[in-house]
């Protein structure tokens, strides 16, 4: 078993959760401000570097395409190279979120990703970009269409696994908690092809944590999580325990969205009752803090994140 990390110091008082999407990836964070300035060249550089380490290439493509000016330069970049496909994957990502954001047709932004995937065949990037465009604009088999070409570049693709299992979830949203909804074969499934060694391993739970946001967004369970007995059925305690065993047992050192992975397992953790496992947690993510699922269903996450902490580490409630 692997040994509990050491304390993570932090003071009572101080705004010590700030959500960062780029997870700590000093990198990222660097090449981000630069193109804030308008300083595409550091983002390529960076790209550069990335390889095609898909999962760290999406991750840091979708960060840098969540930027308030990304698009403006990512355009200013391709005109200076036009057959660059790392700029026309930027180009595509940050077209993908204006069209969620309602700032752009979703059309042109399913065309950009369509250019970027031909430019590069074998970079499931642009097509993560119209699997988070589906999300939110499209239909179940567009869905569908384009995690298949997601995986079918990248069998383990953490992000695409990650939005597949969102996507399903939010089907049949009124219906309960039905023990054999889709979202639990599927991440079930996904998580058998991984193999055990695998952050995908946490789907289950993952799938579990999902299909509560979307209950109780319908009015299906409570709004408030705590001491649910959802939490300690059968398959919260199966899937609950998969993923911090694969916590104890991971050799893999870190990825590009381990904070994720590490903020779902401790939610699923304090939730169950197991306040000691989440502790170690919440000591591991330390600074790390992320959004999802602290904010689910319609909470305040810093808020959420801090009375979990605090109460798990012996501090009261916040």
């Amino acid at each position: 078993m692997t040994p509990p990390p050491p304390p993570f110091r932090f003071t009572r008082g101080k705004d010590d959760v700030a959500f960062d999407p780029a997870f700590g990836d000093d990198e990222l964070i660097a090449a981000r401000a630069a193109l804030a300035q308008g300083r595409w060249a550091d983002v390529r550089a960076l790209l550069t570097r990335t390889g095609s380490d898909w999962d760290l290439r999406g991750h840091r493509l979708v960060v840098l395409g969540e930027g308030k000016s990304a698009s403006v330069w990512a355009h200013e970049w391709q005109l200076a190279e036009p057959e660059s496909p790392d700029a026309a994957a930027l180009t595509a990502i940050a077209a993908v979120f204006r069209a969620a954001a309602g700032k752009q047709n979703a059309d042109s932004a399913r065309e950009a990703c369509l250019r970027a995937a031909r430019m590069s065949p074998g970079d499931p990037t642009p097509w993560l970009g119209l699997l988070i465009l589906a999300r939110r604009t499209g239909t179940d088999d567009e869905q569908v269409r384009a995690f298949d070409q997601v995986r079918g570049r990248h069998r383990g693709h953490h992000h695409g696994h990650h939005l597949m299992t969102q996507c399903l979830a939010e089907r049949q949203k009124t219906d309960g908690d039905d023990p054999f909804h889709e979202v639990y074969e599927f991440a079930e499934w996904a998580a058998g092809e991984a193999g055990g060694g695998s952050p995908l391993t946490l789907l289950p739970m993952v799938a579990l944590i999902e299909r509560y946001r979307v209950l109780a967004a319908a009015g299906a369970l409570p709004a408030a999580p705590n001491n649910l007995p959802y939490w300690t059925s059968s398959r919260a305690r199966t899937s609950v325990r998969a993923a911090f065993d694969w916590w104890l047992d991971w050799e893999g050192g870190s990825h590009p969205r381990l904070s994720l992975d590490l903020n779902y397992l401790a939610f699923g953790k304090f939730h169950s009752g197991d306040t000691v496992a989440a502790a170690a947690l919440f000591n591991r993510i330390g600074s790390q803090v992320t959004r999802i699922p602290w904010a689910y269903p319609d909470r305040d996450p810093k808020k959420a994140f801090r009375a979990a902490r605090n109460y798990a580490l012996g501090f009261g409630s916040s």
